[in-house]
């Protein structure tokens, strides 16, 4: 059914046609055996791609928690909770204890202990006192904390962090762009050359079976296939950015 949405979307060399073909020409010459080994190998190398992607979603999707939700800012002698979008360059903040900074500043008032893993991946905590500069994401452990903000939201360590996965996650690498055009030449020559195994030498050899050149057609079709290196390359990259983004989270 995929394969039949992407022919009448004109996408028709891509790998559900291929083992489409595959498939149904195994059938069609009685190799029922091989039919099922290429439809099953291909829904097990799904599996583990839609499980790799899963997991990679999941590392990412835990990274995205350094974002801070609030800021207290301090107005005059009301403390109010806002957006940290809403807090200008030189805003004055509160960071309570067990709070995440909610974006960079510099101590004015307050000393306290500062896990800053979630960014860093520092396992040990870091002593901060007045003066000593802060980067959102980070969690206020015990003391008070009165900072000044230096960066507004878009600018500080943890959107910038953020943004970066994104922008990966979104962008196609040198590589992908590579085999995606790649693909778009080498796919349809390979079902060019097995349509030929497939036709011409039963009509130009004497005593060439029909049925024997169209198994090999389909052989020369399913080693043939780039689907596994098309599909490997993002793959590969995705799975990259969610270990990264797991190590960054953890």
């Amino acid at each position: 059914m995929r394969a039949i949405r992407n022919v009448s979307r004109r996408q028709i060399f891509g790998e559900n046609f291929l083992m489409s073909v595959a498939t149904g020409g195994a059938f069609c010459i009685g190799q029922y055996s091989e039919a099922v080994a290429v439809m099953l190998f291909y829904k097990i190398g799904m599996l583990f791609q839609d499980r790799a992607v899963e997991k990679s979603r999941k590392s990412i999707a835990e990274l995205m928690n350094i974002r801070p939700d609030y800021a207290n800012l301090k107005r005059g002698g009301a403390i109010d909770r806002v957006d940290p979008g809403e807090v200008n360059i030189g805003g004055v903040i509160v960071i309570k204890p067990g709070e995440k900074v909610p974006l960079d500043c510099v101590v004015m008032e307050g000393s306290s202990t500062l896990d800053s893993s979630p960014l860093t991946g520092e396992s040990m905590p870091k002593a901060v006192r007045e003066g000593d500069e802060l980067l959102s994401g980070a969690i206020n452990l015990n003391g008070l904390l009165v900072a000044r903000v230096t960066k507004n939201a878009s600018e500080s360590a943890a959107s910038k962090i953020l943004d970066l996965v994104e922008n990966a996650a979104a962008k196609k690498s040198r590589s992908e762009n590579f085999i995606t055009k790649f693909a778009r030449f080498y796919t349809p020559a390979v079902v060019g050359g097995a349509a030929f195994i497939a036709v011409v030498p039963p009509l130009a050899l004497e005593g060439a079976a029909l049925g024997d050149w169209v198994y090999r057609a389909l052989v020369f079709l399913v080693i043939s296939c780039p689907c596994a290196l098309v599909i490997s390359i993002p793959l590969s990259f995705f799975g990259g950015l969610g270990a990264a983004a797991g190590r960054a989270s953890s």
